[in-house]
């Protein structure tokens, strides 16, 4: 008898031997006994135990049901899974914009959903917060022609008004330093958190300048000041250029070298603008330059600074050896520099204008199309422009690796090695595929190979002697 079946056969009799006496009782329990093979001392313990109740949350009553949850579940996802006291200023400014999408909510839940605290945010979503991780390499190569004539800058600039920026680059290298790849621009307003992003190949200087032109014709405020970490794409000529042949020279500054925290407000953009939009991939494709500027310029610029909160330092103390931080209220860059007596009357009006055509769950989608895009053109890329391998492995292997876009070739090719049999047969398209990619490999680590051919043959050298 299979255990579910014993413990149905045990409902069944157990309100018998209740109502019985006690030789009846007796009578049961020798029949349990028989049928199911227990002993007769546990057989009256199992007869006897009752179901117990379970016991009632303790506790008030809960306030915020399903209905709450779903909504800030929703708005969490489309706002980039920003924290909770971020989203807590975010939410009075999405909410219009979902009920729009999804239907007009119950006024008990709406009224819910705007009263929400930043800790009851984070039990409601415990459920359904994901932690990612990586970390990217550092890109950054000194620039040693204009360390002199470019000024460290060793104290606050004035930021009571915009047009003070940072900047910096992100590098999608994926794993490996080596060879071309695509670079992320990244150029923060100190006052507003205000954020612009743009592609390049390369990091040239021409292409820096190129991006910082661009910038300047697009911005609602004037570059003040621009101030930048030690690496050769601005510490250039074609920048010191651009920036003091003007009537009004900009203030153009370093921070001091390997001290990240000197530009701390474009350092902590990197992730939030950069990272999280295209993760730690190796875009090698120059064809994705243009695609990706497209997204930085439109629908991501806009999602950014026109819709999602960001913290700004107010004030620090210290307290003997602790440091106590205290913050403004969250606001969008966009609700920073409306608040500014510093911007003009018609900048603020061309921003006012650009944000009531905007909807923030319209432009999210938007992204995920362009996105989708990307990394389709990504994907599909020819082999022959996959990033420089290691010369540390096998030349079977390196082969194999070069393989990245056509992994189930490359896993059929791994197994037969693996059993130590002759890799399968190809056919003419395969053929094709691998020959340019075997050649690349061949061209790009020719040199290292070499090297390590001539130690080879002087450790075999060695050895005979």
């Amino acid at each position: 008898m299979s255990p579910a079946a014993k413990r149905e056969y045990l409902e069944g009799i157990r309100p018998r031997y209740q109502r019985a006496g006690k030789k009846e009782k007796g009578l049961i329990l020798d029949e349990f006994c028989k049928v199911c093979g227990y002993d007769r001392k546990y057989a009256i313990r199992l007869i006897k135990r009752t179901t117990k109740l379970k016991r009632k949350r303790a506790g008030r009553r809960k306030v915020y049901g399903r209905e709450v949850a779903l909504v800030v579940k929703e708005i969490w996802l489309a706002t980039e899974q920003m924290c909770s006291k971020r989203l807590k200023a975010a939410l009075p400014i999405w909410l219009p914009y979902y009920e729009h999408e999804r239907g007009v909510l119950p006024r008990l839940t709406r009224e819910k959903v705007l009263h929400l605290s930043a800790p009851t945010i984070d039990r409601l979503l415990h459920p359904v917060r994901a932690k990612l991780t990586g970390k990217g390499l550092c890109g950054t190569k000194p620039g040693t022609l204009l360390r002199n004539q470019i000024p460290i800058r060793t104290e606050h600039w004035d930021i009571t008004q915009p047009g003070y920026f940072e900047a910096d680059t992100v590098a999608h290298c994926g794993s490996s330093m080596a060879g071309n790849f695509i670079w992320s621009l990244t150029f923060t307003d100190i006052l507003s958190g205000w954020t612009e992003n743009r592609a390049i190949w390369n990091k040239g200087a021409e292409g820096v300048l190129r991006q910082v032109q661009e910038l300047e014709e697009t911005l609602a405020f004037p570059i003040l000041g621009f101030d930048c970490d030690n690496g050769s794409e601005f510490l250039n000529y074609h920048l010191l250029r651009y920036f003091q042949d003007r009537p009004q020279p900009v203030s153009f500054t370093r921070s001091r070298p390997y001290r990240k925290n000197d530009n701390a407000h474009v350092e902590q953009k990197q992730w939030t603008h950069v990272r999280q939009l295209f993760g730690y991939q190796r875009f090698e494709q120059p064809q994705l330059i243009e695609s990706m500027n497209d997204l930085y310029k439109h629908e991501w610029s806009l999602f950014q600074n026109y819709f999602r909160p960001s913290f700004k330092l107010k004030k620090k103390e210290r307290i003997n050896s602790k440091y106590r931080r205290i913050y403004e209220k969250p606001q969008t860059p966009y609700q920073r520099l409306i608040a500014s007596p510093h911007l003009t009357t018609k900048a603020k009006k061309r921003l006012t204008e650009t944000y009531r055509t905007l909807n923030p769950f319209q432009l999210k989608k938007a992204i995920e199309r362009k996105l989708q895009v990307i990394f389709n053109l990504h994907q599909t890329a020819p082999l022959w422009v996959n990033a420089p391998l290691p010369s540390d492995r096998p030349l079977w292997e390196l082969f194999l690796m070069s393989q990245r876009g056509h992994k189930k070739l490359s896993n059929t090719c791994f197994e037969a090695l693996g059993r130590n049999e002759r890799i399968p047969a190809l056919d003419e398209k395969q053929i094709f595929i691998l020959i340019p990619a075997l050649w690349h490999m061949f061209s790009v680590r020719w040199e290292d190979w070499t090297v390590q051919h001539k130690k080879m043959l002087e450790a075999r050298e060695n050895s005979e002697k």
